[in-house]
């Protein structure tokens, strides 16, 4: 009999929606996975917004709970701020925690896609501080009254540099809406990387989550006791269209068991 596949559960970035993502998840599917993208509530166009770092990160808790509680394996990959939402949503889902527990399923492992992996009380603006970057934020974000956001050059920010299909480029930034600034400022309250093996995937020329700031944080992950492993791709911050090839292969290639 065949092995059973883990279900990929795939938590979407700030300004993204899942259909942004429909040709990765579709790679992903022709591999033989089932993939479940939910949309966060920070995106959901209210304005004022009515969703934040918190309704998201219950929204996606309450998601995982329903497959692991349906004795599913579930490998969580996250985009950018969907790992701010998915390192406090998955605290306390994993595999080896649930089956001592006597509970069925689990989260056996996080892949972070040049993604937030901050520690408890810290905010994805902190690490933006780390670096010195703070005053860059409104030269990068056109920001509302009612709290909503969104890129002001998101060619340049997302995708950058050296990628050269246009009419592809133009579709996926077609896809992107605004998002609720406020979740940058909200600290996460649990840390799931902590008792569940991790994988980061680098984008060195990523100009959203700069390559230095990633490093710092699976520097801090490794010093606070976490298993991780690192892989680096040669793109901007979202390999998933830019370097959809090198993505799948490097998430195909790093799957837990």
């Amino acid at each position: 009999m065949a092995e059973t596949k883990p279900t990929l559960l795939f938590v979407h970035g700030a300004w993204h929606v899942p259909s942004t993502y429909t040709k990765f998840t579709n790679a992903l599917k022709a591999l033989g996975y089932e993939v479940h993208t939910p949309r966060l509530p920070s995106m959901n166009g209210s304005r004022p917004p009515n969703a934040d770092l918190y309704t998201d990160t219950d929204f996606i808790r309450s998601y995982a709970e329903s497959l692991v509680n349906a004795n599913r394996i579930v490998i969580a990959i996250m985009h950018s701020y969907g790992g701010h939402v998915g390192t406090g949503a998955f605290y306390g889902l994993g595999l080896r925690s649930r089956s001592e527990k006597g509970l069925p399923g689990g989260v056996s492992q996080l892949i972070y896609l040049a993604a937030f992996a901050q520690p408890e009380g810290l905010t994805a603006v902190d690490l933006v501080k780390q670096f010195d970057r703070e005053h860059l934020i409104p030269l990068a974000h056109d920001s509302a009254e009612d709290g909503t956001c969104v890129h002001r050059n998101p060619k340049l920010a997302l995708i950058g540099e050296g990628f050269d299909d246009g009419a592809e480029v133009e579709e996926y930034l077609a896809t992107l809406v605004r998002w609720n600034e406020t979740t940058m400022y909200q600290p996460v309250k649990q840390c799931a990387w902590k008792e569940i093996p991790v994988v980061y995937i680098h984008c060195t020329q990523d100009m959203t989550v700069p390559y230095d700031s990633q490093q710092s944080m699976v520097k801090v992950m490794e010093e606070q006791g976490a298993n991780v492993k690192t892989v680096i791709l040669e793109t901007g911050h979202c390999p998933n269209l830019t370097m959809l090839e090198g993505t799948i292969d490097a998430i195909k290639n790093n799957l837990a068991a």
